[in-house]
């Protein structure tokens, strides 16, 4: 297995260069901000190439692989994340983010109450710190019912 964590670390290494190599196109308009939107996905592609750098020098010597289960679970929790990133448009913040954190919340904990009022709470929490908090402007609600 050390042979596969080396190759897999390469393959980080050059896919975070990539993603450096393309932050830094990223064109900035004059009302910028000090940073610039920049920062934040080099910092993110060189936080990947050290990871990568450090995978490739000290690998694991026998992994554990999760079981089947697990691994079922990611693939349903990946799918659910892709879903929800297409419906956010039509339908708004609060509806699809109602679901997907019920749906997360219930793979950790299965039980379906406290799965829905998680899902409800942190839709409702997540649009108040985003849109009133932070000042970002999302639709809450389908577009469709505002006309």
């Amino acid at each position: 297995m050390i042979m596969s964590d080396r190759i897999f670390g390469l393959v980080v290494v050059l896919v975070a260069l990539a993603f450096i190599a393309s932050a830094t196109q990223i064109q900035t308009s004059f009302l910028a901000d000090p940073v610039g939107p920049k920062a934040f996905p080099i910092l993110v592609g060189s936080v990947a190439a050290v990871c990568g750098v450090f995978m490739i020098l000290r690998p694991d010597q026998e992994p554990e692989w999760p079981e089947l289960r697990t691994l079922g679970a990611l693939l349903v929790s990946v799918l659910v994340l892709v879903v929800y990133a297409n419906l956010l448009n039509p339908l708004g913040f609060l509806i699809p983010t109602a679901f997907v954190a019920g749906i997360l919340s219930y793979q950790i904990n299965p039980r379906i109450g406290a799965a829905a009022i998680a899902g409800v709470g942190l839709s409702l929490g997540l649009f108040v710190v985003f849109n009133f908090i932070l000042g970002l402007s999302l639709t809450g609600l389908p577009r469709v019912l505002f006309g």
